[in-house]
């Protein structure tokens, strides 16, 4: 009897030991082998590369597209510009602006953010002060730096045939501006595109100016829209010049 039982109870353990290692209905009959695992590896691989590439180049329109709105915000405030005064904004014309190259000087910039904002002048005849108050700069020191007489869009008497200012960048962000100081006073301030360099190691106006770079304009001698303007910004993306204008729809890659 006791014989019969110990057999009853050997039998049992077999059978769960057994059971163990037969797989559950609906599980995996065997482990993933090596290559199998290195094959899903590099899909995962693969997958992930297509992903953050695919970001990468969204991230590069994104930057082109900003630029190319606030080109073309430029130009629609020109040509009311020139509907008001008969003739676009002026260029700088101090010989040295080369206006193609950078390292650019700050004081070589053009004179867009001026004649666009408008200004009154103020402080007894010393200053030109834009419209919205956000900015002022010495009249010698405007006239220097452009070798210009003044400001065309400037407010200038107070009779019936007198000229009245207007603002024609009156959405003009904080970012698309950058006034250049020396010892406390502004010496210029310039027209900037809001996505920077893009790339840090990008510093058109040399030394540490990361993250400011200025619109270029040329209505002086134009050599892509005669009887026009050039207007341009260039865009360093992964090393890459992108020449965002108003002559072509397309970024141009220049050197």
């Amino acid at each position: 009897m006791k014989e019969d039982f110990m057999q009853a109870a050997s039998d049992n353990v077999n059978s769960v030991k057994r059971s163990e290692r037969r797989p559950a209905a609906g599980e995996a009959a065997r482990a993933f082998t090596l290559i199998e695992l290195l094959v899903v590896i590099s899909i995962i691989g693969v997958l992930a590369a297509l992903i953050i590439g695919g970001v990468g180049k969204a991230k590069e329109m994104q930057y082109k597209q900003v630029a190319r709105g606030e080109i073309n915000a430029l130009a629609t405030a020109m040509d009311n510009y020139k509907s008001k005064f008969g003739f676009y904004p002026p260029s700088n014309k101090n010989p040295s602006n080369k206006g193609v190259n950078p390292p650019y000087d700050p004081l070589m910039l053009p004179p867009l953010y001026y004649e666009l904002s408008g200004v009154t002048i103020t402080d007894n005849g010393v200053y030109y002060t834009t419209l919205d108050g956000a900015t002022k700069i010495k009249i010698a020191d405007y006239q220097a730096a452009y070798k210009l007489e003044g400001v065309v869009n400037c407010t200038q008497g107070t009779d019936m045939d007198s000229i009245q200012a207007q603002n024609f960048l009156p959405g003009l962000k904080a970012n698309q501006i950058n006034a250049f100081v020396t010892n406390g006073i502004v010496r210029t301030t310039a027209l900037v595109t809001s996505v920077g360099g893009p790339d840090e190691n990008y510093k058109p106006l040399g030394g540490t100016s990361s993250g400011l770079n200025p619109f270029r304009y040329n209505s002086l001698n134009p050599t892509n829209n005669p009887g026009s303007y050039d207007l341009w910004v260039d865009l360093s993306i992964k090393g890459r010049t992108n020449r965002i204008s108003n002559w072509s729809h397309q970024p141009q890659i220049v050197n």
